[in-house]
Order: C-alpha cells, then sequence, then structure tokens
C-alpha cells in the first residue's frame, strides 16, 4: 500500500456558536490543510496520483476560504467552521474532484495551530 500527501494553508477568521468561551469571538488563524491518498499500487510511471494535480485541487478549494470570515460561508451555515468541519468539507469536496481516480482520498487533516488539530477519516 502507498499513501502521498501534500500540505497546504489559508487564512481566515471564524468564531464557533455556542462555545461558552473565548473562540465564540471573532478571531483568526492559519489553518494548515494536509490530504492524504492511497492506493495499492503505482501507476505506470510509478506514481499513487500527481503532486501538481493534487495540489492544484486542494489550492482551488482553499482559495475560496482564504481571507473570508467562514461563518459567512454557505459551507458553514448551519454548523460551525470548526477544524473537524472544515477537515470534513475539504474532504467532501475533494473526494468529488477524484471520483474514478487510481488513489483513495484516505483523510484530511487540519491545523489551526502548530499544537492544535483534526483529522477526518470517512467511516467505511
Amino acid at each position: 500500500m502507498y499513501q502521498v500527501s501534500i500540505q497546504d494553508h489559508f487564512d481566515a477568521a471564524h468564531y464557533l456558536r455556542d462555545y461558552g468561551g473565548r473562540c465564540e469571538n471573532l478571531h483568526g488563524h492559519r489553518f494548515v490543510v494536509a490530504v492524504t491518498l492511497e492506493a495499492p499500487g503505482l501507476n505506470e510511471i510509478g506514481l499513487v496520483y500527481d503532486f501538481t494535480a493534487l495540489k492544484g485541487h486542494v489550492k482551488e478549494i482553499l482559495s475560496r476560504f482564504d481571507h473570508t470570515c467562514l461563518n459567512d460561508m454557505p459551507s458553514f451555515q448551519g454548523r460551525n467552521p470548526s477544524s473537524e468541519n472544515i477537515a470534513a468539507t475539504v474532504y467532501e469536496e475533494l473526494a468529488a474532484r477524484l471520483v474514478g481516480a487510481p488513489a483513495v482520498l484516505r483523510q484530511v487533516q487540519v491545523w489551526e495551530s502548530p499544537e492544535a488539530w483534526a483529522t477526518y477519516i470517512p467511516e467505511g
């Protein structure tokens, strides 16, 4: 089994509704996002998936979030823009772009600081 991962980031503000603490106030982060693809073997030129193509997909997804208030984004209407929900949102959007690819999207990780991150791995 092979895995490949790439990392990117975006800067955004958010607040956590009903949190009951300081994070209920508007504040910002440099969110770092890592995605991991997995495949049982390599393609004819020895790759799981082209890093350049993967980086392009992720950059397009994250560019919509960059320098925004995440709470105002359609993706987070009705749910908090927590690191957990950001990871799930990026996963869902990236998985849709990878339908039919020779590799499977395994997980998305989102760091809101160097010491705190969330990982989304779908069940099954």
